[in-house]
């Protein structure tokens, strides 16, 4: 049988169609007034023209309900309350806990899926602008990868353009060899801001970086040797980024900009010969429909500039050529900051014109909001600069080192050490993925990481106290996996939120709103520790319900690591 949700569903749908004639939705919910609520009488009495409880009644009498539920009813204006059989709930947290993914089947025929996330710029430090893309942006690939699809990671860093001419020539100046020294330690921030400011004060310099850009963009053999360096340096220092912020991009993912230079001509040519290139200003631009400025006038997508150059906009339209042709993607997860949003749209609406993207391929702005300090402005440091990625994530595990050793004196070394890195980058992430994406959040390390409410620091605790329990039990732990018995309301309590996994990573794979896995994790943490305040364990007299609460225990330990690893969160053996 399946979960008892889908099951719901399932029998209830085919109620619906044969009392109304159609298959209309029985919009099963979770509900304060039993385990489950049908909504679906509302809408197809509004239909037909009935009263909503005569359509329920009639879907009740041609459901068949007697294995799922104990007791059905009607309420309101035509809501169908639905209370779940305490063996149905025992026997399918039982297949639950005995099956691989806890019994969520992937997909039949897995499709390419290509997420697009973190791209930080070469030759610059990654900051606090690049926190939210990379975090999120690696929840999608685990939680996708999970699921069962083939996903394909890329990073397309920013490793082209009018500013490496600049960069180079800085590298000349100091010495390939000096230079590399001090990219090599990770200052590329230093770096570069030596270069623009003897850009700006020295016009000899001035003339030679443009000159540079010239050789650069024609393939001088000498120069593109020199911005090899600089690139791969920057990609270093962020490998090591991501492997501090347990992250799992590496360097095979990077795809700069630069990888598609020889494919913006071939652009630009299928553009014109498909009708859709104008000449506007000197510049070639397209204007899709329905994209308008403030003043109403078209908003025009400019492709070459009027200089010959190239913008974003023309590689943007290759990376999606490349992806649907040569990777057979099916799906195209961007993950971008919201103020891109009209850019990108416009992207994917030239692409969809060109016939680059087709009906049948899915793209996606994954959109996010802003970090914001605890003054509600953009998070900065007292100078006004953004800051750095390393510093954020280094303060917060030593903040998280401080707390423990305060919790937890006897804790010191390897032990003490990797419990606070994975609490206090949990703490980040967790943060920030239990947010709406597309929301701005106050970024509060005293919040974070505080270990009550609704914060990484709980839900880790609760796996915590979950092994904590099981090592206490020793061997009272039943060997094989015992019956599982739900009597008591906080075991139904917690029951019900651990069938509900399956729906929410369905839903949350189809919208990649993570906030809502973190929300779930977050109910089930809170609704264990409320089985465990309320159901004796250990101290249980009858062995059957010893043995069924430390399986469900266990169970729940599973499903938090589990979920909290989709998010990319790390759990530590004590805290």
């Amino acid at each position: 049988m399946p979960n008892p949700r889908v099951a719901l569903h399932e029998r209830l749908q085919a109620a619906f169609s044969a009392v109304t004639g159609n298959g209309a939705d029985p919009i099963v919910r979770r509900s304060q007034h039993a385990d489950y609520q049908a909504n679906g009488a509302l809408a197809a009495a509004k239909a037909s023209g009935r009263k909503p409880r005569d359509v329920a009644a009639e879907v009740l009498a041609a459901a068949d309900l007697s294995d799922l539920c104990t007791n059905v009813e009607i309420s309101g204006p035509g809501f169908i309350n639905l209370t779940l059989d305490p063996a149905l709930l025992g026997a399918s947290l039982e297949r639950m806990a005995a099956e691989e993914r806890f019994g969520i089947a992937p997909p039949a025929t897995p499709e390419p899926v290509v997420v697009d996330y973190s791209a930080p710029n070469a030759a610059k430090e990654m900051h606090v602008g690049h926190l939210r893309s990379t975090i999120i942006g690696d929840a999608v690939v685990r939680l996708l990868e999970w699921q069962g699809q083939a996903v394909v990671r890329e990073n397309h860093v920013g490793d082209w353009g009018t500013p490496f001419g600049m960069l180079v020539e800085h590298l000349v100046d100091l010495g390939e060899a000096a230079g590399g020294e001090l990219l090599s330690v990770g200052d590329l921030n230093a770096f570069y801001q030596q270069a623009r400011a003897k850009f700006d004060a020295d016009e000899a310099f001035k003339a030679r970086a443009r000159r540079r850009v010239v050789a650069l963009q024609s393939g001088d053999e000498e120069t593109l040797r020199l911005w090899r360096v600089l690139v791969e340096q920057s990609e270093r220092y962020f490998v090591d980024v991501y492997e501090l912020l347990d992250v799992t991009l590496t360097h095979e993912h990077f795809m700069g900009e630069s990888a598609y230079n020889d494919q913006l001509e071939s652009v630009v040519s299928e553009l014109e010969a498909k009708g859709l290139l104008e000449l506007s200003e000197g510049a070639l631009v397209v204007f899709p429909p329905g994209h308008v400025g403030r003043d109403g006038t078209p908003l025009p997508l400019i492709v070459r500039k009027a200089d010959g150059g190239y913008g974003y906009a023309a590689t943007d339209l290759a990376t999606i050529r490349d992806r649907v042709g040569r990777l057979a993607a099916r799906r195209l997860a961007y993950v971008v900051g919201a103020p891109q949003r009209q850019h990108l749209q416009m992207v994917f609406d030239v692409a969809r014109a060109a016939g680059w993207l087709p009906d049948d391929v899915r793209v996606e702005h994954v959109a996010f909001g802003s970090v914001l300090g605890t003054d509600n402005k953009m998070l900065r440091t007292r100078a006004g600069a953004s800051i750095r990625l390393m510093d954020l994530v280094e303060e917060a595990i030593a903040l998280a080192s401080d707390a423990l050793r305060e919790r937890r004196p006897e804790l010191a070394g390897d032990e003490l050490r990797e419990a606070a890195r994975a609490i206090g980058i949990g703490a980040i992430k967790y943060a920030d993925l239990s947010t709406d994406r597309v929301r701005d959040y106050v970024f509060d390390y005293d919040r974070m990481l505080a270990f009550e409410g609704n914060t990484g620091p709980y839900l880790q605790y609760a796996c915590v106290r979950v092994r904590s329990l099981l090592e206490k039990a020793g061997d009272l732990v039943p060997a094989a996996p015992p019956p599982l018995l739900i009597a008591h309301p906080a075991e139904r309590s917690l029951a019900l939120a651990l069938l509900e996994l399956e729906t929410v990573v369905a839903e949350v794979t189809a919208s990649l709103e993570l906030h809502r896995l973190a929300n779930h994790l977050y109910e089930v943490a809170s609704r264990f520790s409320d089985f465990y305040e309320r159901c004796p364990i250990l101290p249980e007299p009858d062995a059957a319900v010893r043995d069924s609460r430390l399986a469900l225990s266990r169970l729940t330990g599973d499903v938090l690591v589990e979920g909290l690893s989709l998010l990319g969160i790390r759990t530590p053996a004590r805290m």
